[in-house]
């Protein structure tokens, strides 16, 4: 090597070295900001006063509005689950003091017959408190809400009703939401050794896998059975854009739910259905560059339509579990994508706003024109849970 040669390489060394070390410094601030403002808004779920008729589930910044439920509603236990992940996220036990005075609202959930979504009510406040400690009383509560859902199964059909509203409509309704309540059912199992719960929630797997989805891998929100004769009467829809639609929550409900079916089961069919429909959720060409949805992949005035923040957190949740079952670098990829557009400013929600949410621009009801481009509490929930997941891995 000359002179001049010699002289070159030595700048170009110090300047690939001043880049590198530009582009870490970079990286530093952005990822020292990311946790400043998750924990600007983690902070403020502290300070919302605790109240068994006042759960937050939802808001309009607008005019400054927080919806608030009883237990009944389906959401109630997500708040208490938010600080129990809060608690086992940071290590403040101010979280969990805070969680403890939350969940017993929703012990009464555990015995509400006229409700499929006990799974929801209580696995998301007393799973996730069992989880961080060893209460006896927590575990009775989840076997007792396992016996409860257990009393909407139908054997004929072979699978757990959902809703009891619109009995003009439907004769035994069941949505692909419920895949979600199984996990009740499967922990109940292993708390109390009585199989029946288990075997509930695979009956109800497998019919779900039977009926629900299409060609395409992507699910119907709504199958309506005969419940003498347990024929399919319609497939259907409540919350997507029509009966023909891919409604977002609904796709990333399907992946998450037979994933944590395997997760209990390793029955291959699961996993091969939950991969079928992340691949049909993670491919679609509908799919906004920064990896979360819209609310429904059919919408006709995409790119104008509403996001759905709840449909993306609750499909990285998923993805970081079955990336754990096939090492498939596509899903981890994703879900690292979407969290890392959920932890940005874009859908943070702004620190100016005091309100005991996380996340921005989650669409509830589209239909209904309800809770649309909203925090929602269970979008909080997925999200923390992915985060989880994530520091697992």
């Amino acid at each position: 090597m000359n002179k001049i040669s010699h002289i070159f390489f030595i700048l170009g060394f110090a300047l690939l070295f001043t880049a590198c070390k530009s582009k870490n410094n970079t990286q530093t601030n952005t990822t020292a900001q990311t946790n400043n403002l998750l924990e600007t808004r983690y902070k403020m779920l502290l300070d919302y006063p605790v109240d068994s008729m006042s759960m937050p589930r939802s808001m309009t910044i607008k005019n400054n509005h927080i919806k608030k439920v009883g237990s009944g509603d389906w959401t109630s236990a997500f708040y208490a689950g938010n600080l129990w992940q809060l608690y086992k996220l940071t290590g403040d036990s101010r979280y969990k003091t805070q969680a403890e005075k939350w969940t017993p609202f929703s012990k009464k959930e555990s015995v509400n017959a006229h409700s499929h979504d006990v799974g929801f009510k209580i696995y998301c406040s007393y799973g996730e408190g069992l989880k961080m400690e060893n209460n006896p009383e927590y575990a009775k509560v989840i076997v007792k809400g396992a016996e409860t859902l257990c009393t909407r199964f139908n054997e004929k059909v072979g699978s757990i009703r959902s809703w009891d509203f619109n009995k003009d409509i439907w004769d035994f309704p069941v949505i692909i939401d419920n895949m979600m309540n199984l996990e009740l059912l499967f922990e109940a199992t292993k708390l109390s050794g009585n199989t029946k719960y288990r075997d509930i929630a695979i009956k109800h797997a497998n019919t779900t896998l039977k009926n629900q989805f299409r060609e395409n891998n992507s699910c119907y929100h709504v199958i309506d059975y005969n419940p003498v004769t347990g024929a399919v009467r319609k497939k259907t829809t409540l919350q997507g854009y029509n009966d023909a639609s891919s409604w977002a929550r609904g796709q990333a409900w399907a992946v998450y739910g037979f994933t944590m079916s395997y997760r209990y089961t390793k029955d291959p069919a699961y996993k091969k259905q939950a991969e079928a429909t992340a691949q049909f959720f993670m491919t679609n060409k509908k799919l906004p560059e920064d990896g979360i949805p819209y609310w429904d992949f059919n919408d006709p005035s995409i790119p104008n339509a509403a996001r759905d923040a709840s449909a993306a957190a609750i499909m990285a949740s998923a993805l970081y579990e079955l990336y754990g079952y096939t090492q498939n670098k596509s899903y981890l990829a994703y879900a690292n994508k979407i969290i890392n557009s959920l932890s940005s400013d874009k859908y943070v929600l702004d620190s100016k706003i005091n309100a005991p949410f996380i996340l921005d621009h989650s669409t509830g009801n589209w239909p209904k024109h309800d809770e649309i481009d909203e925090p929602i509490v269970y979008a909080d929930y997925y999200f923390l849970e992915a985060i989880l997941r994530k520091k697992a891995l």
